[in-house]
């Protein structure tokens, strides 16, 4: 037995030791009061700090003009009516037409036709990725005049178009600063992780209180979600700039401002395109949120359905994001493809006739539209639903199979979920805190431990341990089945290429669909609670599962696959103990995805009746509380860092020991 042995055997007795005493003590009454419930008058007082600091800050703080009546909300309140008139023009363009005069009659001046809008889209799909791309646009854009989904798309299209291009800009400024100032690079980094981290809910309270209830507002906070991807890879994108490119463009004499922007930046264009599409397709999924704070458009009509329970509307607005979601990333996609290319695709025509061509066709089907009414608002007495048949599905499911479906929850309810409920809340805070600090230990050294320690006594010292262990309990549960359900799936499709294109379709298909509309079917199935919130869980976080599963089987050498047929492996043997273990690294990694994923759905979910971390976020939001919605999220995201810092270390660690790093 070498000395790795030895030292793993003994941090196993250690483990097993310190279990049975902990065992012992329970059992016999032993543990502190304070062990088991942390004090209140122990508790750091940090959410009413946080309270009070927004309170000086929207009442009585000075500017740093130093003019004692311009308070930082006043500052605050400006900059959202700048935002205001770009944001106004871009829904009465292409939503609701221009009027002179406040009122609900017919705008002075109406919106584009929806065939002008459609046709330049279409004109875009195919210039960029040809006749495949332009059918799928197409399609998408069809769906959404013929179920009526128009004007509603048009609205969240035009926040979308406002808030990306700022949203690139900030992230692309904040990742140069990062870059160019290595001192900001841990700090931005620690500061990235808590805006992916942080619930939405958390920081809707002070953006409501800065900027105001309405569109901009919602607006900014969906800007404030979705710049960190355009941070990440703007760092990502110049530090993998070669070492020869930076050299050659010194050699030429570039200044640092030109190396930057004409050498660095240009060769970074590649990576930095994939953080505009993430920009994109992150707006986009926070539409129904933003709606909460006075967006409108698709977001709004989701929850409206929501709310009354009426599956069918809410699907089909759901779905209405879902093919917005599609055309804007396919279009980015391959824009991001061109950008990326060394080769500039040769066409007959000039970039000047190119776009005499696009006037042509917005100039003409403007002109039909305005000849023509249905060419310019599509007539509801063509629209297409299908909403009485999710209705009717539904009411069958319940009138025939809901015995069942009761019977099934309430099997899992006694059997698994409220004993593992109740053995978390059981166990005392320091010994679930001391053994996340063993296993970071184990797994990273000193530096990881000491890490998820300060995080872990976050929850405690906050008086938020019995909610955090509710949401461990909901999350791990859901992860649980999550894998079950999602390794097995992806392990087909990475065995059979008609199941992973089918399987990659309905994981795109999942992770585009907004949140919400997981909601209404399994309320209206299993009724609010816990289960109905695990099922909602579950088939929003189970695509990383498929997926990483999938491309970690793909991933594994061929040489080593050959080397395994060639000892006589079985296909059984083949799959278990060849590339299982090889992909499972990878797998990790897609169930880190699926907990952080299960974490950010559990917010959602307090909409349902759940009692944990999520409920205090929505608690805090409907009392515009912002020191408990705060202080509630960095729990939410304190748990998310734990897993995510301890997962990437044993997947780290376990690539080494197989040699594949």
């Amino acid at each position: 037995m070498n000395l790795a042995d030895i030292r793993k055997s003994i941090h196993w007795w250690i483990l097993f030791g310190v279990l049975l005493i902990v065992t012992v003590f329970y059992f016999h009454g032993l543990f502190p009061k304070w062990s088991l419930k942390y004090p209140t008058e122990w508790r750091i007082p940090l959410r009413f700090w946080i309270s009070d600091l927004m309170h000086w800050l929207v009442s009585d703080s000075p500017s740093a003009l130093n003019f004692s009546n311009v308070t930082f909300k006043d500052i605050t309140r400006f900059f959202a009516a700048i935002l205001t008139y770009p944001l106004d023009f871009a829904i009465d363009l292409l939503s609701t037409g221009f009027r002179f005069e406040p009122g609900d009659g017919p705008a002075d001046i109406p919106r584009l036709p929806w065939l002008t809008v459609a046709g330049c889209g279409i004109w875009f799909a195919h210039r960029l990725g040809g006749t495949r791309l332009m059918v799928i646009v197409g399609a998408c854009l069809a769906y959404l005049v013929v179920f009526g989904q128009w004007d509603s798309a048009m609205m969240t299209f035009s926040s979308i178009f406002i808030a990306v291009p700022i949203g690139v800009i900030g992230g692309i400024s904040l990742g140069i600063l990062a870059f160019r100032f290595s001192r900001l690079n841990r700090p931005t980094s620690i500061l990235l992780d808590m805006m992916q981290t942080v619930p939405v809910f958390a920081y809707l309270v002070p953006v409501l209180f800065l900027f105001g209830f309405g569109p901009v507002a919602a607006m900014i906070a969906t800007i404030i979600y979705a710049m960190p991807p355009m941070v990440r890879t703007t760092i990502l994108g110049l530090q993998r700039v070669s070492d020869e490119v930076v050299e050659f463009g010194q050699m030429a004499g570039c200044s640092s401002r030109q190396l930057l922007w004409k050498v660095m930046m240009p060769s970074a264009r590649p990576t930095v395109m994939v953080g505009v599409n993430q920009v994109i397709m992150l707006s986009l999924n926070m539409v129904i949120i933003a709606s909460m704070i006075g967006a409108g458009g698709l977001g709004f009509d989701v929850l409206f359905a929501l709310r009354r329970l009426d599956i069918g509307i809410g699907l089909e607005a759901g779905v209405a994001i879902v093919v917005l979601a599609i055309s804007l990333d396919r279009l980015s996609q391959e824009y991001a493809k061109q950008q990326a290319s060394s080769k500039h695709i040769v066409r007959p025509q000039t970039f000047l006739h190119q776009y005499l061509f696009l006037l042509l066709i917005a100039g003409v089907s403007l002109l039909l539209g305005i000849l023509w009414a249905p060419l310019h608002t599509f007539p509801e007495s063509l629209h297409v639903t299908t909403a009485p048949f999710w209705d009717a599905l539904v009411k069958w499911i319940n009138l025939n199979l809901f015995d069942y479906l009761d019977g099934f929850k309430n099997f899992l309810l006694l059997n698994l979920l409220i004993p593992f409920k109740r053995f978390l809340l059981a166990v005392p805070w320091p010994v679930t805190v001391g053994l996340i600090a063993y296993v970071g230990h184990l797994l990273g050294g000193w530096k990881l431990s000491m890490g998820v320690l300060f995080l872990s006594l976050f929850l405690v010292v906050n008086g938020l341990w019995a909610k955090a262990m509710v949401t461990v309990y909901l999350c791990g549960i859901s992860v649980l089945f999550a894998a079950i359900l999602g390794i097995p799936l992806g392990l087909w499709a990475a065995e059979n290429e008609r199941a992973h294109r089918v399987l990659m379709v309905l994981v795109d298909t999942l992770q585009t669909l907004p949140s919400f509309v997981y909601l209404m079917p399994v309320v209206m199935l299993f009724r609010v609670g816990d289960f109905a919130a695990m099922i909602a869980v579950v088939a929003y976080a189970i695509a990383p599962a498929i997926r990483y599963t999938d491309l970690g089987i793909r991933k594994i050498p061929q040489t080593l696959i050959e080397a395994a047929t060639t000892s006589g492996c079985t296909k059984r043997q083949m799959r278990w103990k060849v590339k299982f273990p090889l992909a499972f690294p990878e797998i990790m990694l897609g169930i880190n995805q699926t907990v952080v994923m299960a974490l950010s759905m559990l917010v959602i979910t307090a909409l349902v009746g759940t009692r944990e971390l999520g409920q205090e976020t929505y608690i805090a939001l409907t009392k515009a509380d912002t020191g408990r919605g705060l202080v509630a999220g960095v729990a939410i995201a304190c748990i998310a860092m734990i897993v995510d810092r301890l997962i990437n270390a044993f997947s780290l660690k376990r690539k080494h020991q197989l040699g594949l790093i």
